[in-house]
């Protein structure tokens, strides 16, 4: 998952919610959640003071312009997508969160979480708009999703992280797998010709 790039331009003290920056180098490193919080996750800020900055909280892909989304994917350093994959993929997603501004009605944060439904789920396409970093909306969508996650009775969640911001994730309760489990990704190595 990637927060990523630098804020672009201040923003106005009204659109702030907190006083950290996030900013990342790729690699991925897995880290696992295990909250005791069950459904009742707690959140730093109310969906009413993000409306009251301008942001409106989607909790589904309705209305998401998935070529807006796909501009904030490539913003932060993702290669751009096939629409019709990112459709695909959210039609298989179990939940989905997203930041609207209000003024543009453009996607500023997205994450997304799949899984069994059950047991486990991995969160997914973590991104912040370069523009809208530092000021707490992807810790407003982070908390949301894992409330929802642990909300269905589903404990065991997990993401990917680049390094660099490991220290984003582990006060929202992830830490390196506690069971020291490592994670493995399939390679098909290119055959030489």
């Amino acid at each position: 998952m990637l927060l990523r790039g630098a804020v672009s331009a201040p923003l106005p003290p009204c659109l702030r919610f907190g006083k950290t920056r996030v900013r990342t180098l790729p690699r991925s490193v897995s880290v696992a959640s295990s909250s005791p919080y069950g459904g009742d996750y707690p959140l730093s800020v109310s969906d009413e003071a993000l409306e009251s900055r301008g942001f409106l909280l989607r909790r589904d892909a309705e209305g998401l312009d998935l070529e807006e989304l796909n501009t904030v994917f490539v913003a932060v350093g993702f290669p751009r997508r096939d629409p019709e994959k990112i459709r695909l993929a959210l039609e298989h997603t179990q939940a989905v969160l997203w930041v609207e501004h209000r003024r543009t009605r453009r996607p500023v944060a997205f994450a997304r979480a799949t899984g069994d439904g059950v047991f486990n789920a991995i969160i997914w396409d973590v991104v912040v708009d370069p523009s809208f970093q530092g000021i707490g909306l992807g810790k407003a969508v982070i908390e949301r999703l894992l409330k929802e996650l642990l909300g269905r009775g589903i404990s065991n969640i997990a993401l990917y992280s680049e390094p660099r911001v490991l220290g984003f994730y582990r006060p929202l309760g992830f830490v390196a797998d506690p069971d020291g489990i490592r994670g493995m990704v399939y390679s098909k190595r290119q055959k030489k010709k």
